[in-house]
């Protein structure tokens, strides 16, 4: 669908010089909204989108939008100056049929207390309830580019426009969200006044939420002074207000970031003398809702450092789940929690040192075997070929056991083989050998659809299970001896 505007595509605002009649006659079809209908939503303070793509201008009490060809009612927000509503009555205004291959059909309410996705913030969930008392589901909630909101419920249902229905929007899920991005606008206020640094980017998630701030990098005492004043400023239950202004006193308020420049009126979300953002999210009412906040894990990121964080009550689940995990090891160590990171650092050198010793002691049994071996092996053509297949070592062995065999100084060829799952061959040949052990390979492993490759003085490969791997050694020991 096609928009049209006055000033390339802008909005413009109605003034004395053109009467909003000459504005009708000029465009031919044009809609004028109450302005509790399509409130000012700009794009989030951290980049986002906001609640939509139009330009808008507020034209003598009213927001003045054109449709080429139709127009589209935008679904009024009761959450804009609500957001603790969370039962309301609503009309449905349109029914959008599932997608091919889709099974949820689509509800447009004339208004609603349900949040879509948009900003950084996830969607609400919840209930809608018909006039019979039948409950759906809402499974998710979303934003259309023409600024309707559309419920998506779990199941099948039969509306049409004009029903009535009673909303009920999941209080759990809602106090979470609202906890989560209002623990954001305190947080990332309280890097810009510790450390300068603005948030670019802000992504809520089911178990924790992030940031990225613009800043090369972030030290530990820094993540611990961001998160201790943000946690004062949560103590002392300050104001969490909402109100609209336009773009002119936007600009003289000092607006933590400023959106684009792309609607005349702003929403605006202030904690009181210590944050203002412009915002079209749901929020708290004083930061003490917000619970605590605690910072997780910080990395780099292409745009600067991504800081991890939760608040409310996913601080006690996050708290409780570190503690059962820490618990748990330190009672394989028996030891104190505080001691864990120490014992985990003692068995990670220990098990490095035996791991090395193993290797060691691997290594000097493949010596020994490849000195017996060579050792009992008869002379041919002036070199030595070694056959062996091992069914209790794995191909790294063999590897081993292979190599020891070619740096012996004496001039030989190995052909060896693991059974262990994966199957393998190994094929290597002293410095300086005639034959070409790749080629050998290849020409044994097309026999049985194996794959591998190599140099003309080692090469290795893998074999299908169930092949008969003696066999195939035999019939490279031919090949060499031939």
């Amino acid at each position: 669908m096609a928009y049209t505007g006055l000033c390339g595509g802008i909005w413009q605002k109605e003034s004395p010089l053109r009467p909003r009649e000459a504005i009708l006659a000029r465009i031919g079809c044009q809609a004028s909204v109450p302005r509790d209908v399509f409130p000012p939503t700009p794009p989030g303070p951290e980049g986002s989108n906001g609640n939509g793509l139009f330009r808008v201008q507020w034209a003598a009490g009213a927001w003045l939008f054109c449709v080429r060809h139709r127009v589209v009612a935008m679904t009024k927000r009761l959450y804009y100056t609500n957001p603790d509503l969370l039962e309301f009555d609503a009309t449905v205004e349109a029914v959008i049929p599932p997608a091919v291959g889709q099974e949820r059909t689509g509800v447009v309410l004339q208004d609603t207390a349900f949040y879509p996705t948009s900003g950084g913030q996830m969607y609400d969930t919840g209930w809608l309830t018909t006039g019979s008392k039948d409950r759906l589901r809402v499974a998710e909630v979303a934003e259309t580019e023409d600024g309707r909101i559309v419920h998506y419920l779990e199941a099948p249902a039969g509306l049409v426009a004009g029903a009535a229905l009673h909303g009920s929007v999941d209080l759990e899920r809602r106090r979470d969200h609202m906890q989560q991005h209002s623990g954001q606008h305190v947080l990332s206020a309280a890097f810009v006044e510790l450390y300068q640094a603005q948030t670019v980017s802000f992504h809520m998630g089911e178990d924790y939420c992030s940031i990225d701030l613009e800043m090369t990098s972030l030290s530990s005492e820094q993540v611990a002074g961001a998160e201790r004043r943000a946690n004062e400023i949560i103590f002392e239950n300050r104001l969490v207000t909402i109100r609209f202004v336009s773009r002119a006193e936007a600009e003289k308020l000092g607006l933590r970031k400023l959106p684009p420049a792309e609607r005349d009126d702003l929403r605006i979300v202030e904690v009181a003398d210590f944050d203002l953002s412009a915002c079209g999210g749901t929020h708290v009412s004083a930061t003490g809702q917000i619970g605590s906040i605690l910072l997780r894990k910080t990395e780099k990121v292409r745009q600067g450092v991504r800081v991890e964080f939760v608040c409310g009550d996913r601080v006690a689940r996050t708290a409780r789940r570190d503690y059962t995990a820490l618990s748990e090891a330190a009672g394989l160590f028996s030891t104190q929690l505080w001691d864990v990171p120490a014992q985990v650092r003692k068995s990670f050198d220990d098990t490095k040192l035996l791991r090395k010793q193993r290797d060691e002691a691997l290594a000097q049994l493949a010596e020994a075997m490849a000195v017996a071996a060579l050792n009992e092996q008869l002379e041919r053509q002036d070199k030595k070929v070694i056959v062996r297949s091992f069914a209790d070592r794995d191909i790294n062995f063999a590897k081993l056991f292979a190599q020891k065999v070619a740096r012996s100084g004496v001039p030989a060829i190995a052909l060896v083989a693991s059974t262990m799952d994966p199957a393998g061959l190994v094929f290597a040949q002293s410095a300086g050998g005639t034959a070409d052990m790749g080629a050998l390979l290849k020409q044994v492993l097309v026999t049985v659809g194996g794959r591998g490759g190599g140099s003309r003085d080692f090469a290795q490969g893998g074999v299908p299970a169930g092949c008969d791997v003696e066999q195939l050694l035999q019939q490279a020991a031919g090949t060499i001896e031939a």
